[in-house]
């Protein structure tokens, strides 16, 4: 009985009506919903007007996922929805959305949009590659629903019937893992060429097959990810990058040909047996850590990305006769300055970057008083995690990591007796400045 429901409601909708898919079918209840976005759609709909849970929270539920965030689609006016939320704001210029705050948590609500109309106005308006750079043209939950871009995040869910709707059997794509564009796929591209990279990190993410039609235009059109803003470029790379599937989706950038329009640098490094060890060492380690629930840096993840054209560079210019740690400043300000003109990596991360490169050498000194001061670093651990990556890659001998594994670990007395020869060939130990007795003349010096 239940297979027969399913296999009826996900026949195809006709003459732009949807799907309607009964709770007993998709089994998604109100109650997984947070109590935000209840209280928003509860509000909006009691009011007089439509109000669904849309998009990627409707596709995590039917996925079994908890959602990150929940965001609403209805056709009140940004102006409707603010004079109904005391703590609410209009947000937005290229879309006009409005931020609906119930304590730490913020529901994004939209105003259902029209399609293209052909009209060029002041509330819609493209550039000359077809990118929408405005569009405040609001219309039908029909036409919201064709200007969405994948299928799965094409679907409406109403809080209060518990039902989903459907326009473009987006159910059935998220059953047979399927990302579909809706529409032409080059026109919807040109539109917005960041849909390219979420396909890219939707793929991953979910293990999607991309549909043909859908990733035909994307070798082509790749070159047009130079026309959008960095910051909406490095946002996109970070979400793929804290995905949870870095390596996957990273390879993936790679096999569609899109880092070329994000990290140039990135082919390079994967065609070197060494950096490609390493940074896949590094993203699986980023994978890990985001799946146990922990934090990451995405300075370091930046760092590591980076770190092989670092390396060439600084070797590069010590071959012509530059002393180590003026060539590797030198370096890190090269390859950062290069990004900057492809993947604007914001300011903040380049100071943390830099801590960790300056601090590769510093592992490598071993004697004296130096290991000491290099423990007191504020960014040691960083460094460190840095330093093994490269030793467990095969850039650096094991042996090193070891020492210093066994160095963090050991009593100040034991870690004395670790101390290994210096360049000049003795064993260094710390030096202790004596105090001076009050008056005691300084030593002449020796006479050469």
């Amino acid at each position: 009985m239940i297979r027969k429901l399913i296999r009826r409601v996900f026949k195809a909708a006709k003459n732009g009506k949807p799907r309607i898919i009964p709770l007993k079918a998709h089994g998604v209840s109100r109650d997984q919903l947070s109590p935000c976005a209840l209280k928003t759609t509860g509000a909006l709909q009691q009011a007089g007007y439509a109000a669904f849970v849309v998009g990627g929270a409707v596709r995590d539920l039917l996925m079994g996922k908890t959602p990150k965030d929940f965001d609403v689609a209805t056709n009140a006016t940004p102006e409707e929805v603010r004079n109904l939320f005391r703590r609410s704001r209009i947000i937005g210029r290229r879309f006009r959305l409005v931020h609906v705050m119930c304590g730490s948590e913020t529901i994004e609500v939209s105003t259902f949009r029209a399609c293209e109309n052909g009209v060029e106005n002041s509330d819609r308006q493209s550039d000359v590659t077809g990118r929408i750079v405005r569009d405040n043209i609001f219309g039908s939950q029909v036409e919201d629903a064709v200007r969405r871009d994948f299928t799965v995040n094409a679907l409406y869910y109403d809080p209060a019937s518990e039902e989903i709707w459907d326009y473009h059997n987006g159910a059935t794509d998220l059953k047979d893992r399927v990302l579909r564009m809706i529409g032409d796929p080059a026109t919807r591209y040109r539109e917005d060429p960041v849909r390219m990279l979420r396909a890219v990190r939707f793929a991953a993410r979910f293990d999607f097959h991309i549909d043909p039609a859908t990733r035909a235009p994307v070798a082509e059109l790749g070159g047009l990810l130079q026309n959008v803003p960095d910051s909406r470029l490095f946002d996109e790379m970070l979400k793929l990058l804290l995905s949870g599937h870095a390596l996957r989706g990273v390879h993936q950038l790679r096999a569609e040909g899109l880092h070329h329009g994000v990290m140039p640098l990135l082919d390079t490094i994967l065609e070197q047996p060494s950096g490609e060890r390493f940074i896949t060492l590094a993203l699986k380690n980023t994978d890990q850590r985001i799946a146990q629930g922990k934090t990451v840096s995405p300075g370091f993840l930046f760092a590591t990305l980076l770190w092989h054209e670092v390396l060439a560079d600084w070797n590069s210019i010590q071959a012509g006769g530059e002393h180590p740690m003026p060539a590797l400043f030198q370096a890190m300000d090269s390859v950062l300055g290069a990004q900057e003109q492809k993947l604007a990596i914001p300011r903040r991360y380049d100071a943390v970057m830099k801590e960790i490169w300056a601090m590769q050498p510093r592992f490598l000194q071993r004697a004296g008083a130096r290991p000491f001061r290099l423990l007191e670093h504020p960014r040691f651990r960083a460094g460190f995690d840095f330093f093994a990556l490269r030793c467990e890659s095969g850039e650096l001998d094991m042996d090193l990591l070891r020492w210093w594994e066994s160095f963090m670990h050991a009593d100040s007395g034991a870690r004395e007796q670790m101390l290994v020869a210096d360049a000049v060939g003795g064993p260094k130990k710390r030096r202790r400045r004596r105090r001076k007795p009050a008056g005691e003349a300084a030593a002449p010096e020796a006479a050469e």
